[in-house]
Order: C-alpha cells, then structure tokens, then sequence
C-alpha cells in the first residue's frame, strides 16, 4: 500500500511500514529524525490528495488535550461562570487556537483517502466532534509505560493487543500516581519527543494488522 503518515517525524511507524513492503511516507514540518529520504518536509494538507491508500495521523495535541483546559482562563477567575472569565494573561489567544487544531483535526478526519487512522490524547474531539472508537495503552503492546490514546478509525479494524504487560507508575509527594516514563526527568530537553514518538509494540501492531495488500482494499 501507499501509505502517509502525518504530523510524525520519528519514523518509527514508517520503518516498519516499510519493512513490511509498503511504501510508506512520513511527513511533518520538522526534518525526519532518521534523515530518512523517505519524509517530506512539508504541511500534511497539501499532499493529502496524492492517492494514498492508508493514512495515519498524529495531529499536535497541545491545544486539543484536556491537560491544557488550565490555560485557557485567569487563575483569579475560577470562582466565576465560565462565560464571565477572563483569558488566561499568559495565553490570550487559547481558545483560538483551540478552534485552529480542531479545524486541522477535521481536515485531516474528511481527507480523500479510504482508510484513515487519527490519534490524540484524550481531549475535546469527543465532545466536539464524537468519542474515539478505541482508546489503547502501550503496556497492551508490550511496553509498561502507561500512556492512554486515542484512536478514531476509518475502515480499519479496531487494534488487537499483542502483549499485555504491567504498566509502571511512580507515586508524586503528593500521592498522586503517575506514569514514571512520562516525568522523568521533568526538564530533559528530549521530553517532548518523547511523548510524540509512537511505541515500537504499537507500530508493530499496526503493520501487521493493518497492513493488507492493495488487492484487499480496492475490493
């Protein structure tokens, strides 16, 4: 198959798409961090109508998470309604730029391509648009870090665990658990890619289960 992987520039899920006999193409508008010459360095939407057979899509969370809702209004305000708060004076522009990812989100959901895979974290999609049709976790894939996502689906079946292992959580000083993987160390310049990088047992799930032949899907 011919398959886009969008907003992604690890190129774990590419590789092993590849690996598998697909040509598949990773594309972001940061360079590949595999130099890889199989990345396109562009802005996903204008190469979605390229006759793709599959895509996948990781669409920056940022603005989309319900992690982030904490910015979105003045800390003085929480006692007030909603609609009377103010904007949050170090992000002013938070609800547009709420909007502005939901609209890139929905591009991505009404691109021209027969079968299509949307991840996030879990956020506002469920409530803007509908609820995800599968929520999966690295340690049903063989990895322990424990990390929930999203998944909406587009003629692709629902992801099969391949290896359910313990997940490992730290314990904050607060009691709070957390997943250990995830904050630490809290102020590594490597955190953010990180938490973008797909898990290797998630890419494998995908390829293998998702990985039909072009016969298969033009039927």
């Amino acid at each position: 198959m011919k398959i886009i992987i969008g907003c992604e520039r690890s190129g774990v899920i590419r590789r092993t798409l590849r690996n598998k006999n697909h040509d598949a193409w990773s594309c972001d508008l940061l360079p590949a961090d595999d130099n890889s010459k199989f990345h396109i360095q562009d802005d996903v939407l204008d190469h979605l109508d390229e006759n793709w057979d599959m895509a996948i899509f990781h669409p920056p969370c940022t603005f989309l998470c319900v992690t982030g809702n904490k910015w979105f209004y003045h800390p003085e305000d929480k006692h007030l309604p909603i609609e009377e708060r103010r904007s949050h004076p170090k992000f002013p522009n938070r609800k547009q730029d709420r909007a502005d990812a939901f609209e890139f989100f929905m591009a991505l959901v009404n691109a021209p391509i027969k079968k299509i895979c949307i991840e996030n974290p879990v956020g506002v999609i469920s409530s803007y648009w509908r609820k995800p049709d599968q929520i999966i976790q690295p340690f049903q894939f063989g990895h322990e870090e424990p990390k929930k996502t999203c998944l909406w689906l587009k003629h692709l079946p629902l992801l099969k665990p391949t290896k359910i292992v313990e997940p490992k959580y730290m314990i904050s000083k607060s009691g709070k658990k957390l997943a250990e993987w995830y904050y630490k160390p809290s102020q590594s310049p490597e955190r953010t890619k990180l938490r973008e990088t797909t898990f290797q047992g998630i890419a494998d799930a995908m390829a293998e289960q998702w990985g039909t032949t072009r016969e298969d899907i033009l039927v």
